[in-house]
């Protein structure tokens, strides 16, 4: 799988299941209308389940200038969940999970079906809101490595 490169992002969620983050990688588009997108979680997180109770989530797609959050939310450092949210600055859209300010896009999203498929679940999320940044580099894993993607090249 490291052959396989992707956008890295930082996912929440928020409500009676708890506030909750975490970083993945295994994220796409599903269609656009209505506009879905996909995220699979290894259903031995902790974020597992309080995504299922709380049924929202945001895909906060990282900038190459916050590849610093991806460990910290990988479980990677230390601290708890207070602790991780507080080396960032968030606010929040329609669904109330919170939303990287800075972030290349967030997709505030509902959570319309979960499918378990072995070590994982399969969370498609019907987006409820968008913020895109006006600008920046994308940020990328591939190789075991972060590489900054540049919009003009």
């Amino acid at each position: 799988m490291a052959r396989l490169g992707a956008a890295v992002n930082v996912i929440t969620t928020d409500g009676p299941g708890g506030k909750r983050g975490f970083t993945a990688s295994a994220v796409c588009s599903v269609t656009d209308s209505p506009p879905t997108l996909l995220v699979c979680l290894n259903r031995n997180s902790d974020s597992n389940e309080a995504l299922k109770v709380n049924q929202v989530a945001c895909i906060n797609v990282l900038q190459a200038d916050q590849e610093h959050l991806s460990p910290v939310f990988a479980g990677m450092t230390e601290g708890d969940y207070a602790e991780r949210f507080g080396r960032a600055s968030w606010s929040v859209l329609q669904t109330g999970c919170a939303v990287l300010d800075g972030a290349l896009a967030s997709f505030d999203c509902r959570i319309v079906e979960v499918n378990e498929v072995g070590t994982h679940s399969v969370f498609f999320c019907e987006v409820q809101a968008l913020r895109v940044a006006p600008a920046g580099q994308g940020l990328v894993y591939f190789g075991r490595r972060y590489h900054a993607l540049d919009p003009a090249s």
